[in-house]
């Protein structure tokens, strides 16, 4: 499942690392790039190896780093050509130098050569000092840039390394922004294959109330769920979005109900799902409640408090005993056993597929904006999907369920299909 290219082959992005002090946070961009499933291409200009070494930059990479000195040393093909050869090119720390260059054409070093040759979408994320980046010149370039259809992210406001300059607009986004970024920029066209379809997918945690002032809850960003129901709706599925409480906008172009407890969760999902094609449960419902939930604030007491509990509803179960046609798709966390146990919840809840999650794994916790997950079936098959943005992940899903759905022969919910 890596980033792939319009013939099916491996994505490659140019990176060129210009001459700024964030040029040191440029091998973090080049391992977040293969995390997700790039190949990477790196160019190094002269002011870049100022600040970051050839052997962090070639370390991070994989590979060789282009320099004016090996563009000038004998070989058999033009550097600037075969380095131009990226579905992708991104420069981070772009200076005004860089930026001058690219914007009137010029090819004096290898990184302004092979811009040049690039035939893919050119994204810039540059660095400079808040005076540089409001300089006319700068602009102008900036706006000549855009013109020809280059991308820009950020600068953003932020603080400056040196010479006491403070804060200012001219800081380079982060690694992982920009990783995102270079990542979206090379997604395919969003099919509209999902048409006619509808989608109910519920995110974000629950709050069990114990008082009117405390409940039970967990981390929950509800971004996965988010991400699902912005995917379906971009490839033109009716949507409903059924979300516990979350930081995040609702969506537009789909239908959004907020809920805060388990059973209120359950509730308007099972509605919704009544006429739905496939379902997707991210949600983070959590598994008990107050078996009595208090309605005054209760006093702190010394000591121990014991507090009885009574298990939620298993809606994911629920689901599946009346699934009919519908394809439903569940979320697991687990740290430990995890193919396994998901693989027996898929069977017992009915679920078409589960998609395991792994809690303490970096960079995939909750509230992040990647994921790596292993897509597991009751029969114990699965697949490990690389770490990649939750869009992705999103993206990915979605063509499973529609593989389910077209494996089983099922018709729209516009048809009386459905139990």
């Amino acid at each position: 499942m890596m980033a792939q290219t319009a013939a099916g082959g491996q994505k490659t992005v140019l990176v060129i690392v210009g001459g700024s002090m964030a040029a040191i946070k440029a091998p973090s961009v080049l391992r977040r790039l293969r995390e997700r499933g790039a190949r990477v291409n790196v160019i190094a200009t002269r002011a870049a190896l100022a600040f970051v070494t050839e052997l962090s930059l070639s370390t991070a990479a994989d590979g060789p780093v282009g320099t004016d000195e090996a563009w000038f040393t004998p070989r058999p093909d033009a550097l600037h050509l075969s380095m131009a050869k990226a579905d992708a090119a991104v420069i981070v720390g772009a200076s005004a130098e860089l930026l001058a260059g690219a914007a009137h054409g010029h090819a004096g070093d290898l990184a302004l050569a092979t811009l040049l040759s690039v035939p893919g979408p050119v994204l810039w994320a540059p660095a400079m000092n808040a005076a540089m980046w409001r300089n006319l010149a700068v602009q102008a370039n900036v706006k000549r840039l855009r013109e020809w259809g280059h991308q820009f992210l950020g600068p953003e406001v932020g603080a400056f390394g040196t010479h006491g300059e403070g804060t200012g607009l001219g800081r380079m986004a982060e690694p992982e922004e920009i990783a995102a970024a270079v990542m979206e920029v090379l997604r395919p066209p969003t099919p509209h294959d999902l048409a006619g379809l509808k989608v109910v997918v519920s995110a974000g945690p629950t709050r069990e109330y114990l008082d009117p002032v405390r409940f039970i809850s967990n981390p929950s960003s509800g971004k996965m769920g988010f991400a699902v129901a912005e995917d379906a709706r971009d490839r033109g599925a009716q949507v409903t979005l059924v979300t516990g409480p979350v930081n995040l906008p609702g969506p537009s172009g789909m239908e959004v109900v907020r809920v805060e407890s388990a059973l209120e969760l359950r509730d308007a999902v099972i509605q919704a799902a009544q006429d739905a094609d496939i379902v997707v449960m991210t949600a983070a419902v959590a598994d008990y409640r107050a078996a009595e939930q208090q309605h005054e604030k209760q006093a702190k007491v010394a000591g121990d408090v014991s507090i009885q509990l009574t298990p939620n509803p298993d809606i994911l179960a629920e689901l599946g005993s009346s699934k009919g046609s519908r394809v439903l798709v569940g979320f697991a966390m687990e740290t430990h056993a995890g193919v396994e146990r998901a693989a027996v919840k898929a069977a017992r809840k009915n679920a078409d597929f589960i998609l395991l999650n792994y809690p303490t794994q970096e960079g995939t916790a909750f509230g992040g904006d990647d994921n790596q997950v292993t897509l597991v079936r009751a029969d114990g098959t699965h697949e490990d999907w690389p770490r990649t943005s939750k869009r992705e992940v999103a993206r990915q899903l979605l063509d499973e369920a529609l593989r389910v759905r077209e494996a089983s022969g099922a018709t729209p919910s516009s048809s009386p299909a459905h139990p």
